[in-house]
This record gives structure tokens, sequence and C-alpha cells, in this order.
């Protein structure tokens, strides 16, 4: 099987190689024709992989020794167990169904070869990341997602806008990655291993060490050490408020929406605290911290979404709350729920962000909700296969969504009870975001393919499909529906986004993750959870007398009232709860802010220290100051270099009697 692991990352990684280093040499049809591919190939052997792993069958060694340094060894190695092989399944799903969608989306880019090498490579680099066995190969799929979402979300470079986004992306990312980094430096400094075994082994022993990062105040090395790692998700998992990045990366094109937010980069935080939850569940400190942040993100970032009228924001600020969700399971120890939720999550995210991709096709890329209506008649695959994203995403039942997110609220709420710190306002926090996700969730089926057509047609010129292609109008002709090629991964990604909930049984409350995650005895939220489970059918029933059910509902209904009902009804609610939703524009300041405090200080500084160090002590005192010395010395100097005899005669006077002086003081 060694073979296998090798050729599941291998395989998109040769793609990205070949479409890229060929790119102006293959035509268009080879280009995708051979990353798909090789995408599939790596597909099959993550299937071949998972159906190993139920068999019971695990791997963990180094394949290759990088470097050896005293008792520490840096490899590149892999751990294969139910977590990584859930991950790679997921990841490789997604990621053939994103390449498949792009051939239609990306149809008459002019980098449309590049592309296929950049999503190659991405995913090859996430792959590194969920299969890795230690820190160091850990960072190294950490740094290469990054690297390559950097090169993504700035894919159209000629738009000032999407370099603003990726640089965004990729300096917000670098806080959290720092933070990261001195996480792992702890791990190896007192482990001496960045193997997850052998951390694991001693973490129990080490649970009651201390440090002083302040001298005179002891800080716990593993409620330290448990934050920074978190800090780092919290960077590549958009958590407030390190998610900053993510609304403005839409400026890449709608197929790595997809891939970046639905089942990869986004959720790499996620799959590492639950690697590492042997080393979190030894600190209720850090556990509390995961909580909290979670709840923060919920809850205020589906806020944000209920107002936005980018139809690919909308879905991108309910991926911050989604996100949330799985953040708070974390922190509620609950991490099968967390890990159940980041797969189903990514099947209907990744539907509603490529619907919205169609959606953007068959408007000419027009992404303003205000501008279109009406689309469900135009675009019926789109239309249903949105309606489900919707409803998986409302966490309505029966579809996958309700089935996860109602498991991280119980256990949130089994937090409470057994008084983990912060629960009560995370399960606050988790109602409101069901209400607001009902909301923003049927807002946008509603407001893009129901009421009034609110879209001009013009001629259509036969532009291509690629979003630089467009006409100077932003329309062209009447809506229709998208390609196969766009169309066949939307159903495909909808049949699990309807029937992947269904296995909650086995997955979260069952052994399915085995070893592969630790629990303590004293969080015991989760058991108590599989007592009270009595089948997926008992589920969806008992769902209908619950609180998060009938907050959902309301959710939805406040959406069909605003959009179908009384459709003039929200310009007139914006209007008299101006100042709120101006906050909620505004994203609650925190651009401006961190703009005002970071780039402004940094620019400040920088201009002090040009002004101050460049300009005055090293132009001013050393270049220039040592010229203007040595100047005047050579003023001075060139006074006895007049050209007459009786001036050089009498400074061999003045010379003489002067070594005289010398002479003879030194001798008495």
């Amino acid at each position: 099987m060694q073979k296998i692991y090798l050729l599941v990352p291998l395989a998109p990684l040769a793609g990205a190689l070949l479409s890229g280093l060929l790119c102006r040499k293959i035509s268009n049809r080879v280009a995708h024709s051979l990353t798909i591919l090789l995408m599939l190939v790596s597909f099959a052997g993550a299937v071949a992989v998972f159906r190993d792993v139920l068999d019971g069958n695990y791997f963990n060694g180094a394949l290759y020794t990088w470097l050896e340094s005293e008792s520490a060894h840096f490899e590149v190695g892999f751990l294969i167990d139910q977590l990584s092989a859930t991950m790679m399944l997921v990841v490789t799903f997604v990621s053939l169904m994103v390449h498949i969608y792009t051939i239609g989306y990306m149809h008459g880019d002019p980098g449309y070869n590049r592309f296929f090498s950049y999503i190659s490579l991405f995913t090859f680099s996430m792959l590194m990341l969920v299969m890795s066995n230690n820190f160091l190969q850990l960072f190294f799929g950490w740094e290469a997602v990054g690297l390559v979402s950097y090169l993504l979300i700035g894919f159209w470079y000629t738009r000032p806008t999407a370099i603003y986004a990726n640089l965004k992306a990729f300096m917000v990312n670098r806080v959290g990655d720092f933070g990261f980094l001195l996480g792992i430096a702890l791990v190896l400094m007192y482990f001496g291993t960045l193997d997850y075994a052998k951390v694991f082994e001693q973490a129990s022993t080490l649970a009651g060490n201390t440090i002083e990062i302040i001298p005179g105040h002891a800080w716990s090395l593993i409620t330290v050490t448990c934050i920074l790692l978190f800090i780092g998700a919290m960077g590549k998992s958009a958590q407030f408020p390190l998610h900053v990045w993510l609304p403005d990366s839409m400026e890449g094109p709608t197929p790595i929406s997809a891939l970046i937010h639905a089942a990869t980069m986004v959720t790499a935080g996620i799959f590492m605290v639950a690697r590492m939850s042997p080393l979190f569940e030894l600190s209720q400190t850090a556990l509390s911290f995961v909580l909290v942040i979670g709840a923060i993100t919920t809850f205020f970032m589906a806020l944000i979404a209920m107002t936005q009228f980018d139809i690919k924001r909308v879905v991108a600020y309910s991926t911050l709350s989604q996100l949330g969700y799985m953040t708070m399971a974390l922190g509620a120890s609950a991490y099968s729920a967390a890990m159940f939720h980041l797969v189903t999550h990514a099947f209907f995210k990744a539907v509603l962000f490529l619907g919205a991709g169609s959606v953007i096709i068959a408007m000419h890329h027009e992404q303003d909700m205000r501008k279109m209506g009406g689309l469900r008649k135009y675009l019926p695959v789109t239309y249903v296969t949105m309606l489900i994203g919707a409803w998986a995403n409302a966490g309505l039942p029966p579809f996958a969504g309700f089935f996860s997110k109602d498991t991280i609220i119980e256990a949130v709420h089994a937090a409470q009870a057994a008084g983990v710190p912060g629960a009560s306002f995370a399960l606050v926090a988790a109602l409101g975001a069901v209400f607001a996700g009902g909301f923003y969730s049927f807002r946008l089926v509603f407001f893009a393919f129901h009421g009034k057509e609110r879209f001009e047609t013009h001629p259509d010129h036969g532009h291509a499909h690629g979003e630089q292609a467009h006409d100077e109008h932003g329309h062209g002709g009447v809506p229709h529906e998208s390609p196969l090629v766009v169309t066949i991964p939307l159903i495909l990604l909808a049949i699990p986004s309807v029937c992947a909930g269904w296995l909650i049984g086995s997955v979260v409350f069952g052994e399915y993750f085995g070893s592969s995650i630790f629990i303590g005895s004293d969080h015991g939220g989760m058991a108590k959870l599989a007592e009270e489970f009595h089948g997926v059918v008992p589920m969806i029933i008992h769902s209908f007398t619950t609180l998060p059910f009938a907050l959902a509902l309301a959710g939805a209904g406040t959406a069909f009232y605003l959009y179908i009902v009384k459709p003039d009804l929200p310009a007139v609610l914006r209007q008299k709860f101006g100042f709120i939703v101006r906050i909620l524009d505004d994203k609650y300041g925190l651009d401006r802010l961190y703009s005002w405090v970071f780039s402004g200080g940094a620019r400040s500084l920088g201009g002090g220290l040009w002004r101050i160090g460049d300009i005055a002590i090293i132009d001013g005192f050393f270049v220039n100051g040592s010229a203007k010395v040595i100047g005047w010395a050579s003023t001075v100097i060139r006074q006895f270099q007049s050209g007459y005899i009786y001036h050089y005669a009498f400074a061999m006077i003045i010379g003489i009697l002067l070594l005289l002086s010398l002479l003879l003081g030194s001798s008495f």
C-alpha cells in the first residue's frame, strides 16, 4: 500500500508540473485531460486507501529522512488512519469535481493551462498536509497551501483588487503562521521530536511543566503550545480576528472559491486541531479559548452574510460561520462532530460555490443579486442543486448539514452542562447563528432565483465563459443553463449533500475514528450523546420539537416573507436600520482598523526609520558627516602645501623642535 500512499499526492503533483511547465506548448484540451486523469488516479488511490483503513490497516512511518540534528529527526512520512483517510477522500473527490467544472468555467481564459496547474498543485499541498506524520511535513503542507492560494486568489493579476486580495490573504496568514511556527518550536524544544506519535506519548508526562513567557509568571507548557498552534489554525481556517482575508479572496475564479473554501485550505486548521487532540485534551484553557473564538466567528460572520448582495460573498461569509461551528465543536471536545461537519460542509458548500459560479456564467459574470431574479426557469439544474445546498447549509432535516450542525449544538450544550468555561456564550452564539443561517441561505435562493427578473438582456456576441472575456455591459442575451461540465459536478456534489449526514451513527457516535482522535476521561459529552442516539429517523423526528429547528425554520420563513411575499420590504428595513446595516456592511470596521493600525502603522514606522535612520543617521552622520570631516581636515592640511620654500623650512624647524621636546621630555 505504500506505493498507493505515494501515488495519491504525487499524481496531482505530476499533473501540476506537466501542465505548468508545458503550458505554452500543449493545448487546453491536453492540459485539462492530463490533470483530470491524474486527479482521477489520485481519487482512485484515496478510495483504495480508505477501504484499506476500514479493514483495520493503518500506517505510520517515515519515507525519507531529510535532516538529523542530535536526537531530532526531520523526516517525510505518512500517518494513514481514519482521520487522514477521510480527509484524503474528501479532498480528492471535491478537487476532481472542481477540475471538471473548471473546463466550462474557465473556457477561453488566456491562463487556462496555468490555472489547471495551480489547482493540481494546491491539491498536492493539501494531501501532503493531511497525510503527514510529523510537524515538519505538516508545516510544509501548511505553507504550500498558503503559497498556492496566493497564486490562485491573484490569478487575474491585471486586476488591482485581485492583487490586493492575494496580498491580504498572504499577510494575514503569515500572522497566524508565525504563532504556528512558535508552537512547533516549543514542541521540538521540550519534546525533542517532531513525530506525532512520540509527542503524544510524552504529552501526559509534560502536562505539569510550566514556562515563563513573562519573567515571574508561570504558564502551562501544553496550554501555550496548543494556543500557539491554534493561532495558526485561526489564520488558515479564517477564525476571528484573522478571518478578514477570506471574503476578499472571492476575487479569484469561482472554482478556487469552491476548492479553497469547501474542502481544502480553510479546513486545514480544523483537521490540525483534531489531529492534535491528545495535546488539546490536556488543557481546558486552550479548549475554552478555541470554543469562544469559534462562537464569535459563527455568530458575527452569519450576521454579515445576511446583508451582502454579492452572491459569492454571501457564500463566503457562510463559510466563515460554518467554520465557526467546527471550531466550537473542537473546543467542546466533540472532534468527531467537527470532522463530520467538515465533511458534510465540503459537499454542500462546494455545491453553493459552484452553483454561484453557474449563475455568474449565465449572467455573463454579474455577481450582484440585485441584478438577478427569476432565474429558476432559465437555470433549472443550477436552481435545484443550489436549493439543496441552501437547505443543507441552513441545517434543516433531512439533509447532511442538519445532522452535523445539530450534533455540534448538542455537544456545546453538554459542555455547558459540564461547566466548561465559555460554553454558555458559545451556545447562545450558535443558536443565534442558526436563525441567521436559515435566513441568509434561503435569502440567496429567493433573491436570485425567484421574484421578478431584474436583469437586462443584450444581444449575445458569443463571448467566452472566462471571467476575463465578458462584454462591457456585463450581460449578453437571455440567461441559459450552464454546460454539462458545470452541471454534472453540481449534481454529483448535491447527492452527498443530501445523504452524507445519514452516516452519523457510525461516524460520530460509533467507533469510526477509533484511536485517531483522543478524548479525555473528564470530557464525556460525546459519550453521553452517543447513549441518547437511537438512529437517523428518530433524530429527524425529534428535531421537529427542538429550538434549533424552530430557529432555522424561522430564518427561512423570514427570508420567504421578505423576498417573496413582501419584496419591497427589505429596502425599507435597510433604511430603517441603517446604522446596524452600515456596521455589517463595514464588516465591524476590522478592515479599516487593521489598515490603520497595522498597514498604516507599518508605513509610519517605515517612514520614521527612513527619515531618522536613513537620512539623518546613515546619510547625514556617517556618509555626509564623514565627507564633511574629511573636507575640513583637507582644508586645514592644504594650508601647509603653499609651494613656498620658507613655509616648508618653517614647518621643518617646528617639527624638529617638537621632536626634540618629546625626546628631552622622555629622558627626564
